[in-house]
């Protein structure tokens, strides 16, 4: 789980990865026989038996900086990635972070631009809202409406969502759901893990190899791990995870 790639300045939040720092962690993957791949191709590979060797890479809010830093340092390492984007947001900044720094977001040129370049596009929702306190026509909208708007800009069907903040909920998940997604992605779901609610890692500035590796071999231990098929989400309470 990315964020922003760019030359590391004040950063509360620690969401910035330098860009020397995206190339290093990359290598370390592809040294170690991996590749990075979207999200829904490393499910459509896992379906048919041939995920191994592959690690899905996430970049959530769609910053601007994804197109300028991120994609030539993974198209030199051979990898893609989702780009979750806030279809309400184009060309705006990151005003729900009331620490910023501020950064601008992508615009629809530059969504179009990820997409030439071999990335999956998805819904971020479309303002970056925490969802488990949205109501009812709120949720819709950030949800199905979301979608509509990512395929209009796109051209292509949106299979991916991810919860602003890492929160979701029981509720929350059914509405991802019916809005149409195949999967959506998480941070530590813990009960509600599943297609609908997928565990990622944080990886930023300060995860060097010997960091990376420790993940690695923790990951499995601290989160669930994704059931063999479609689940339905089990628990009501609001699960948060660190994001942004």
């Amino acid at each position: 789980m990315y964020h922003s790639v760019a030359e590391h300045t004040e950063d509360p939040y620690k969401i910035t990865v330098s860009p020397g720092r995206l190339d290093r962690q990359l290598r370390w993957l592809r040294r170690r026989g991996w590749r990075g791949v979207g999200v829904g191709e490393l499910l459509r590979e896992r379906a048919a038996g041939r995920g191994a060797g592959l690690v899905g890479l996430t970049f959530d809010d769609g910053y601007a900086d994804f197109i300028e830093e991120a994609v030539p340092l993974l198209r030199r390492h051979g990898c893609t990635a989702t780009v979750f984007v806030l279809p309400g947001r184009l060309g705006g900044s990151n005003e729900w972070d009331p620490l910023g720094p501020r950064k601008p977001l992508l615009t629809e040129a530059g969504i179009r631009a990820a997409v030439g370049a071999g990335m999956e596009i998805g819904s971020h929702g479309l303002l970056h809202l925490d969802l488990t306190r949205a109501d009812d026509d709120t949720l819709r909208r950030e949800t199905e409406g979301s979608r509509l708007l990512v395929e209009e800009i796109t051209g292509r069907p949106a299979r991916g969502f991810c919860y602003p903040y890492g929160t979701v909920d029981r509720r929350v998940v059914r509405a991802v759901r019916a809005a149409g997604y195949d999967y959506a992605c998480a941070i530590d779901p813990g009960p509600l893990t599943g297609p609908y609610a997928l565990p990622r890692v944080h990886v930023g500035e300060e995860d060097t190899s010997l960091r990376l590796y420790a993940k690695r071999l923790l990951h499995p231990l601290r989160r669930r791990a994704l059931p063999s098929g479609p689940t339905e989400p089990a628990a009501g309470t609001p699960l948060t995870g660190a994001g942004r």
